[in-house]
């Protein structure tokens, strides 16, 4: 195979790669992306890489190498944590001015010479409001706070770290009130920084449920740490637990600029570890007040409460015999007009009962004449029957001429030929018609 004389070497090919670049791309750029691999070596460098993920898919669109030089990681870093309280860590969407830059051993990167921390607090409060959208479309974002503290606060559950001088500044404060009021703390230990905050305080929460024991309130405390460590309390899970939780809770979680998701749904929201502890003595110095309020009141109206009450009794027992008469009076009207009303009753219902007797009597008086009566027309009617019988007709000298069975009343009947029966008083004879 013949050798072309034009051919390039690796490193040829890469050097007129990293010239094309910087003439092509000579000025620094503002890019948006997120933050992927972030790591730093012995030398103060770091490295990193830039990604963008498709919004729908969240699948990678593009990836590009990154390195911030240790002299610029230096004041970059503070910088960044401290404008928007987030620590510099993967994850993260930034907006960052880069040069362009291809090396013949390491290929293209991009070197990052400055940031702007707004870009990052826009993305963290977006995000932020739509974890809070999200428990309101759910239903839960004040369910927290709508429980009641209860009137004593003294078994309070502590959710913090065992050696962080905030929980010792908290039971201290606790502990040696101006009020000399009794606190029982317990502490459920959970990491208060890093990637392990969600998962640490959801199992702390979960434990204090398990116990068993009737606890008062939640109290959420971290004191001291770095502003950048807050990202841990601005998770969905974790406020999601907190805001179900059938306890209040109160959450100190030591920085005053920016209110965590946490803070937002917690019960009640105050600075630091040490104003949880006074706000946990101010609601029992209120509840004492109030104790107090009562107490006086009793001492002071009770006394006149009793005379009055005595008073009345004394007036109502005076009344009591004018009452009883007055009432025995009322009673003995009342059965006289009762007995006179029987009684009346009594000859009225005796008059009606006479008249009744005395309407039977005429009635019966009634019916044996109408008896009478009857009996006597029936006799007439017999008499009359008898009279009008043909047995008597024909002993008195007539005859009676059938035809058929039938009686003859007319000559117009009979025809010649036809025969008939003649019945008399004694026999019957029969005869033709001629």
């Amino acid at each position: 195979m013949e050798t072309n004389n034009r051919s390039l070497s690796l490193v040829e090919l890469n050097a007129l790669v990293r010239r094309s670049i910087r003439t092509c791309l000579p000025d620094e750029y503002w890019v948006q992306a997120e933050l992927s691999d972030v790591r730093s070596n012995y030398s103060g460098h770091c490295y990193l890489e830039f990604v963008q993920k498709d919004t729908k898919s969240n699948a990678l669109v593009a990836k590009a190498r990154g390195i911030i030089w240790s002299n610029v990681y230096q004041l970059l870093k503070p910088y960044f944590e401290r404008e928007t309280g987030q620590a510099f860590v993967s994850g993260i969407k930034v907006l960052v001015k880069v040069t362009v830059d291809f090396h013949e051993l390491y290929g293209y990167s991009l070197t990052v010479v400055d940031i702007d921390p707004s870009y990052t607090l826009g993305d963290m409060v977006r995000r932020r409001k739509e974890i809070l959208r999200r428990l309101e479309a759910d239903g839960i974002l004040t369910m927290n706070k709508e429980l009641e503290l209860p009137e004593l606060l003294q078994r309070i559950a502590v959710i913090s770290s065992a050696t962080a001088a905030g929980y010792g500044d908290f039971c201290n404060q606790l502990a040696h009130n101006a009020f000399g009021f009794v606190f029982y703390p317990k502490l459920f230990p959970a990491v208060m920084q890093g990637d392990q905050v969600e998962i640490s305080i959801i199992a702390a929460l979960d434990k204090i449920y398990a116990s068993g024991i009737d606890w008062d309130a939640v109290v959420i405390i971290r004191g001291g740490g770095a502003t950048s460590d807050l990202s841990g309390f601005d998770t969905y899970d974790l406020a999601a637990h907190c805001a179900q939780f059938p306890l209040p809770i109160i959450t100190g979680i030591g920085h005053e600029r920016d209110d965590t998701v946490l803070d937002l749904i917690s019960h009640t929201r105050v600075k630091t570890p040490t104003a949880a502890a006074e706000f946990l003595i101010n609601h029992q110095r209120q509840t004492a007040e109030h104790l107090e309020a009562l107490a006086l009141f009793f001492a002071e109206s009770l006394p006149d409460r009793i005379r009055r009450e005595k008073e009345r009794l004394e007036r109502c027992v005076s009344r009591i015999p004018s009452q009883v008469q007055m009432r025995l009076q009322r009673e003995t009207f009342r059965q006289e007009r009762l007995g006179k009303r029987m009684e009346m009753a009594w000859q009225t219902r005796l008059v009606r009962e006479q008249y009744r007797l005395q309407v039977e009597q005429r009635l019966m008086s009634a019916a044996g004449r109408r008896l009478e009566q009857e009996q006597h027309r029936l006799q007439l009617l017999e008499q009359r029957v008898q009279a009008a019988s043909p047995e008597v007709l024909l002993k008195r000298g007539y005859s009676l001429t059938l035809k058929d069975g039938k009686a003859v009343t007319d000559i117009a009947q009979l025809q010649a030929g036809d025969e008939v029966e003649t019945r008399l008083a004694k026999g019957t004879f029969r005869s033709k018609v001629l």
